[in-house]
């Protein structure tokens, strides 16, 4: 019914030469954040696997909106106060309009009587088909922007409409939405708006989004992934497993040429892929995802065991997660930190940045240097050159969101020597080597964009990121991140 009202298709004679991409139905179960079944759906797909590029599609590439930006929304909405309302658009991809002649076979069951050598012609994209995600962002893109909203520059599936009474944000994930507004109004109007141009459902303030749990409350918001963990656990038959204290023993190092015999490739990649998403709202596990993630290509025992352990962690912390809250200075810091030479394969460092607004951490990265350092001090300067460039993108965006940085944004790095290399050339025999764009870092610093400041090894946030910590160093840096156990509220 849904795809007749909406005119996706009709029936035509098959051209000559043309090979009809298959169909199939696909039903599933929507559950909520409690895990129950919220509605059943039947889905009509099309086997996209059989398209050719150049000849049933061209560019397929459509923007999301990145999970930073979520996080950075959740902190603006709990510094002002705002309730985040979240909808979600039936049959997305059935409006989005396609630019290719696609025709697929008729549905099983629904096979016309007298016309079965005919095919459907489609004139919107179904489900399934590679350039789908591109054919429903355009015409979302088109539909807001014609109704006077911006796309934010630095983040185009972010959409800000200012008018007398506020600004309302809008965030879109492919054909999930949520928004904000301090006026009430705003909001009902756009929900009126957006139903009577698109088949909505609206689910009220935000309480489950991609994973995340949201628990709006008077006093800040509070996220984590709860219910993906124990997907997660139980998945990969972890569930009873004892709990650790820390996801990694303090001073381990993995090697690709580690003894033992090699495991499910497959397995472990998926398994790493589970973490990765869930360092949405666990950032304690970023570095230790972010090591054994250094070994899909043939893992071993050794790899796998490490990789088990992070479970173990994560079923002794399942209920923790990120609080905002309003803090009496809402203003962009970061910590940035390195270890050196800590891949004993390679011998590269491990860069780690951490963002606040407030005093809970939104942005935050742990990533292996693209190049072998000769010293902690050019270490931490690698280190600090990727935190500034994020720094300045941060600034962009906030202010879009109004909340312009007028001060330099205070970076803190617990190491003198990358301080003063970065603000003046004196060591210049000694850096003459380092590749030209980490030097950006100097640049930024005399426009006075960002600043760096020197802090003690015991209040560097970012030391979660680079090193494996023990269990009070780890608390400590969990607490200075914001984390807290959602069992506590």
């Amino acid at each position: 019914e849904a795809i007749n009202r909406n005119e996706t298709w009709k029936l035509v004679v098959k051209p000559q030469g043309v090979q009809p991409i298959g169909v199939r139905w696909i039903f599933k179960k929507k559950l909520n954040a409690q895990g129950e079944v919220e509605r059943y759906k039947a889905r009509l797909v099309a086997k996209g696997y059989k398209q050719k590029e150049g000849i049933d599609y061209d560019e397929v590439f459509a923007p999301v909106i990145r999970m930073e930006t979520i996080r950075l929304l959740i902190s603006y909405a709990a510094q002002n106060g705002l309730t985040i309302h979240q909808m979600d658009v039936k049959t997305a991809f059935l409006n989005g309009v396609l630019r290719e002649d696609v025709y697929i076979e008729q549905p099983p069951g629904y096979v016309k009587e007298g016309d079965e050598e005919k095919v459907l012609k489609l004139n919107k994209a179904l489900y399934g088909l590679k350039q789908a995600p591109r054919a429903w962002n355009e015409r979302i893109d088109s539909y807001l922007k014609g109704k006077g909203y911006e796309q934010c520059p630095y983040e185009h599936a972010l959409y800000i409409r200012r008018y007398k009474g506020g600004v309302l944000f809008v965030a879109l994930y492919v054909d999930d939405i949520i928004f904000m507004s301090k006026d009430e109004e705003a909001i009902v109007e756009f929900k009126k708006a957006m139903m009577s141009e698109f088949e909505m459902t609206d689910l009220g303030p935000m309480r489950f989004f991609l994973g995340l749990e949201v628990n709006q409350m008077k006093n800040g918001i509070f996220i984590s992934q709860e219910s993906y963990a124990k997907d997660i656990l139980k998945k990969f038959k972890m569930e009873g497993c004892s709990p650790v204290t820390t996801p990694m023993e303090p001073g381990m190092k993995l090697s690709k040429r580690d003894e033992g015999g090699r495991v499910d490739a497959s397995k472990f990649r998926s398994l790493v892929g589970s973490l990765r998403y869930l360092t949405c709202t666990r950032p304690d596990i970023m570095l230790s995802v972010g090591i054994v993630s250094r070994f899909m290509e043939e893992p071993r025992h050794t790899h796998w065991k490490a990789l088990k352990r992070i479970l173990r962690y994560v079923q002794g912390t399942i209920s923790h997660g990120l609080i905002y809250s309003k803090s009496e200075e809402f203003k962009l810091h970061g910590y940035t930190d390195s270890d050196w030479c800590g891949d004993i394969d390679d011998r590269k460092s491990t860069s780690g940045y951490v963002f606040y607004m407030g005093s809970t951490a939104f942005g935050w990265n742990s990533k292996k240097q693209p190049i072998v350092t000769l010293s902690t001090c050019e270490a931490e300067y690698v280190a600090a050159s990727m935190s500034v460039c994020h720094a300045k993108w941060l600034r962009s965006l906030l202010g879009e969101l109004g909340e312009i940085q007028e001060e330099g944004t205070v970076i803190q790095v617990d190491n003198k020597s990358a301080i003063e290399l970065a603000k003046n050339p004196v060591h210049h025999e000694r850096s003459k080597h380092i590749d030209l764009r980490y030097h950006f870092i100097r640049e930024q610093i005399k426009n006075e964009v960002v600043k760096l400041v020197h802090v003690s090894s015991e209040d560097q946030a970012a030391d979660i990121f680079t090193k494996p910590l023990s269990r009070v160093v780890l608390d400590r840096c969990k607490s200075m991140l914001g984390m807290i156990d959602g069992r506590s509220i």
